[in-house]
C-alpha cells in the first residue's frame, strides 16, 4: 500500500478543505498525565518565533489491528498508555500562560509567555471515515488531523498536543497528529510520538517506562545560565499574531530509491570536478543533491525570468551546532532556516547547475556554526517577529522535516507505519518535506507542496521524473 500520490486540496468558500467523503467524530476524551507539582516553563526566542505559524500536522498509516481489537478498544489502550508517557513528557499535557510586564507607573511594557505545566491535558479523538478507504486518503486527508487552522498562540485555550485515530472502511487505521509548534520543534515531536509508541507496544501503563532517556525542558540561554522567558515588546501578544489564509496547493509525494539518490550525488559531484570544486565535490551528501534537484525543477516549473534571482532555504536543527551542544533529548524549538546565496534562475538551470546548486546547499549548511545561531537568536531578539508562511518568498525553494526522524519506528503495537504523511499545516508553494523511505537503506521521500499550476509543469518535468523512483508496493 503507499500514498505516493498526487493529492489535490479543494477549497470551501471559508479556505478550508473540502473532503469528499464525511469523516464522523465518535469521541473526544482528555488525557491528562500523573499528578505532580505545579511549574512553568518559559518560551523564549526560537519558541516565541513560532506564534503565527501552524501546529505541527504529520500523521502514519497502519494496517487493520487484530481481529480481537476494535478501534475503539485501540483508542482506550493509547489514551491509557499516553497518560503514563506524559509522566516525562508533561509539559505537553499544559497550556500557555501570559505574564505582563510593568513600569515603574504600572504600564504594561511587554509580555512574556510560559508553559503552564499544571497537567491541564492532551486530547484523543476517535473518528470514523465512512466509505474511505487506504486508496481514497489522498482525498479525504484534510480530516484526518485535529486542529486545522490552529496557530501555536492558540495554545492558551487548545490543548498542546491532540491525537486522531481514524478508521477507515477497509479496517486500516490513521492515527493523525497535531503538535504545538511552539512547545517544541520536529526533533522533539518525533521523540515524544517514539516514547508513546515504545511504552503502547510494551502494554505497560506505570510511569517512566520509556526506555529513552529523559526530555530536556530547561530552555537554552545564550549566556549559560538559566534561561528567562522572552519578553515581547507589546501590550498583549495577540497583537502580533498573523493568520494568512491558507492559497490553493497540491501535494505529491514522490519516493527516491537509495540507488537513485547516489546517481543524484555522483552527477552533481562530476559536475563540480569538471568545473574544478573539488572541496565541493569532496563534501557532497544526498541530501545536498536531493535538494538541488528540487530547487533546480521547482524553479524551471515556476517558469521563472532568466534574471530573477532564487534561493533555497532549509531548516537547520542546532542542538548539535551550539557549543556547548544541546543534547538530542532538548524538548523546546532550536531549529532555524540557512539559505544559499541567491543564484540567477539561468545560471541555475544551467548545463552543470546541478552541481553547483548542491554545492551552495552544502556550504549554506557548514555556515550555520555557534556564532551564527547565536548572531540569528539576538538579531530576533532586536526585531522579534512572528513566523508564517505569509513571509515565504515566492522565488525561493524551502526544505522542511528531515529523513532523520525516525518516523518508521513508531509502532504503537500495530505493527510497521504503512506511510507517513502531513495535513496543510505551514504548507505554501515551493515548500518539500523530506521523510525517510520506508524500505530504509537511506530512501528518501518528498511531499513536493506547489500551487496548481507549478504542479501542472512539473509534472512534464523530465530531469525530475528521471529521478523519481516506483514506489515500494507492498513491501514489509
Amino acid at each position: 500500500m503507499s500514498l505516493f500520490v498526487e493529492r489535490e486540496r479543494e477549497r470551501g468558500m471559508d479556505g478550508r478543505s473540502t473532503p469528499s467523503a464525511m469523516v464522523r467524530i465518535v469521541s473526544r476524551r482528555t488525557v491528562k498525565p500523573p499528578a505532580r507539582p505545579r511549574e512553568r516553563i518559559p518560551l523564549t526566542t526560537w519558541d516565541v518565533a513560532m506564534f503565527s505559524a501552524n501546529y505541527i500536522q504529520k500523521g502514519l498509516l497502519f494496517p487493520p489491528p487484530a481481529a480481537a481489537l476494535s478501534t475503539a478498544d485501540l483508542v482506550q489502550r493509547l489514551a491509557a498508555v499516553l497518560a503514563a508517557t506524559l509522566a516525562d513528557y508533561y509539559p505537553v499535557a499544559g497550556r500557555f500562560v501570559t505574564d505582563k510586564h510593568l513600569d515603574g507607573d504600572g504600564a504594561v511594557v511587554g509580555c512574556s509567555v510560559s508553559v503552564d505545566c499544571g497537567g491541564q491535558g492532551v486530547e484523543i479523538v476517535h473518528a470514523v471515515a465512512d466509505g474511505v478507504s487506504v486508496a481514497d486518503v489522498p482525498a479525504v486527508v484534510q480530516s484526518l488531523f485535529p486542529l486545522d487552522g490552529a496557530v501555536n498562540y492558540d495554545g492558551h485555550d487548545l490543548p498542546l498536543f491532540v491525537a486522531q485515530v481514524t478508521e477507515l472502511a477497509d479496517g486500516a487505521v490513521v492515527l493523525g497528529f497535531a503538535s504545538n509548534h511552539a512547545l517544541s520543534d520536529g526533533t522533539a515531536f518525533w521523540n515524544f510520538l517514539n516514547a508513546w509508541a515504545e511504552v503502547a507496544r510494551s502494554g505497560s501503563r506505570s510511569s517512566h517506562v520509556s526506555s529513552r532517556r529523559r526530555p530536556m525542558f530547561e530552555r537554552w540561554s545564550p549566556d549559560g545560565g538559566p534561561a528567562a522567558p522572552f519578553v515581547l515588546p507589546c501590550v498583549d501578544v495577540a497583537e502580533l499574531i498573523e493568520r494568512p489564509p491558507p492559497p490553493p496547493l497540491c501535494d505529491l509525494m514522490v519516493h527516491f530509491s537509495a540507488d537513485s539518490l547516489a546517481e543524484l550525488k555522483e552527477r552533481a559531484r562530476q559536475e563540480l570536478l569538471a568545473a574544478g570544486d573539488a572541496a565541493g565535490a569532496a563534501a557532497l551528501t544526498r541530501f545536498q543533491a536531493l535538494t538541488s534537484l528540487l530547487w533546480r525543477c521547482i524553479t524551471r516549473a515556476r517558469r521563472l525570468a532568466p534574471e530573477k534571482q532564487t534561493v533555497c532555504n532549509a531548516a537547520c536543527d542546532n542542538r548539535g551546532r551550539l557549543r556547548p551542544a544541546l543534547p538530542a533529548e532538548y524538548f523546546g524549538n532550536v531549529v532555524c532556516s540557512v539559505s544559499t546565496e541567491p543564484a540567477r534562475a539561468k545560471e541555475l538551470l544551467a548545463r552543470g547547475g546541478h552541481g553547483w546548486a548542491a554545492a551552495a546547499v552544502g556550504r549554506a549548511v557548514a555556515a550555520q556554526t555557534d556564532a551564527a545561531a547565536r548572531a540569528l537568536a539576538a538579531a530576533w531578539a532586536e526585531k522579534p517577529v512572528m513566523y508564517n508562511m505569509g513571509w515565504f518568498d515566492p522565488c525561493a525553494t524551502l526544505m522542511g522535516s528531515s529523513p532523520r526522524f525516525d518516523m518508521y519506528g513508531c509502532d504503537f503495537g500495530l505493527g510497521k507505519p504503512l506511510a507517513v504523511q502531513s495535513g496543510r499545516a505551514n504548507k505554501v508553494d515551493g515548500k518539500t518535506s523530506l521523510y525517510p523511505g520506508r524500505e530504509g537503506g537511506g530512501s528518501m521521500d518528498a511531499e513536493v507542496t506547489l500551487a496548481p499550476d507549478h504542479m501542472a509543469a512539473l509534472q512534464l518535468d523530465q530531469e525530475f521524473w528521471a529521478a523519481v523512483s516506483p514506489s515500494p508496493e507492498g513491501k514489509a
